[in-house]
């Protein structure tokens, strides 16, 4: 079956010597794959953190092509400039309702969802003296320990206090999703339902990303996916169903011959052994890669694998193309592609795919396709 790709936008700098290749068809292409999953549930999409770092505006309008809805953010101000590219969209931000919030919520259609009793308070204030308000929901901390009414708290409201406040939704957020076997995975959902059961009958949501491997039993009547979106494998004991949404690419700016007793980098770490053939890249800790990681990082010139030598600079990477003897200034070298994809780059990082993503550079020119077949 022949694959079809077209560009669809190109942006950042012009004379970038980096790219970052978004495949907007993989991003639409995982949206169905868990919507079809889920079933009867509502498929909502995160897309905070500019789209986890692959463009807001771009991502979001592939999600609501795809079929998309509902839309969650961090912040406000994230809310408000995604409702600039969805008119139409459902759209919540989970960090809480500030003081000074409730106007914008009004003015730009946004849903808060509240965190504290004070915030219930907040909202139920500013609803009893607005002719209309926006729909909010009620975040419950069922083991997180970060944002959300407490248990007790939970127990004490009156629903009869939140009444005028357009309730449309409680959500809360699981813990160990990554890990299925954990048993606080259990535990979360059966507080989380015995806790909505005390309270008004609205849409109800638990899972985000790996959440929705857990089975339909953690999928109520919304599931909330982030980053298997954007192609990070939902746990790490299983293969990983999602498309594959990045390609990270740096252009070679040097080659040089380099042998014996010759050392490479800053802080002279890494001292060559044998006559070797040697890359400068034009990627470095400021677009995104850690600096101490080293010859932990592959990258890859075609199907060669090609090591990262020496310490990560700000700009520069320096690779060992030995192996690679028709590599040539201008080349591009993949640095997340496909193979050596996003999580196997988290894993060499010590770090999880959500990281990485967001913290790819503004310094990559950025090319957004349409694969399909």
């Amino acid at each position: 079956m022949t694959t079809r790709m077209a560009i669809l936008e190109e942006t950042g700098p012009r004379h970038g010597p980096s790219l970052l290749t978004v495949d907007l068809g993989a991003v639409k292409s995982n949206y169905r794959l868990l919507a079809d999953k889920v079933g009867e549930a509502q498929c909502a999409a995160v897309v905070k953190a500019n789209g986890y770092g692959l463009g807001l505006k771009q991502v979001s309008r592939a999600l609501s092509q795809a079929g998309c809805k509902i839309f969650f953010v961090a912040h406000l101000d994230e809310a408000i400039e995604l409702r600039g590219h969805l008119g139409q969209a459902v759209i919540y931000y989970l960090n809480g309702l500030m003081p000074g919030d409730a106007p914008a919520c009004n003015a730009h259609d946004i849903r808060p969802v509240l965190n504290d009793p004070g915030q219930i308070d907040a909202w139920s204030l500013h609803c009893a003296g607005a002719s209309s308000t926006p729909q909010c929901a009620i975040q419950l901390d069922t083991g997180m320990a970060r944002l959300g009414l407490t248990p007790r708290e939970a127990k004490r409201l009156d629903p009869a206090r939140l009444d005028g406040i357009g309730l449309a939704l409680i959500l809360s957020h699981l813990a160990c999703a990554d890990t299925p076997a954990h048993a606080l995975n259990e535990c979360q959902r059966s507080d989380f339902t015995a806790l909505c059961a005390a309270l008004p009958r609205v849409t109800c949501s638990l899972a985000a990303s790996s959440g929705i491997f857990l089975g339909p039993g953690w999928h109520f009547g919304m599931v909330r996916p982030g980053a298997t979106l954007y192609g990070v494998a939902p746990n790490e004991d299983r293969p990983n169903p999602m498309a594959q949404v990045i390609l990270l690419q740096g252009k070679i700016l040097s080659i040089r011959d380099v042998d014996t007793p010759q050392t490479v980098g800053y802080g002279a770490t890494y001292r060559f052994s044998k006559p070797t053939r040697l890359a400068t890249v034009a990627a470095g800790y400021a677009d995104g890669y850690p600096r101490g990681l080293g010859r932990q990082i592959g990258a890859h010139i075609g199907n060669i694998a090609v090591p990262v030598i020496g310490r990560i600079s700000m700009d520069l990477i320096t690779l060992d193309v030995t192996d690679a003897p028709r590599a040539k200034p201008g080349d591009m070298v993949d640095l997340i592609g496909p193979h050596h994809d996003l999580d196997m780059q988290a894993s060499q990082s010590g770090t999880i795919g959500y990281e990485i993503l967001t913290r790819i550079g503004r310094r990559y020119a950025r090319r957004y396709i349409e694969t399909s077949q």
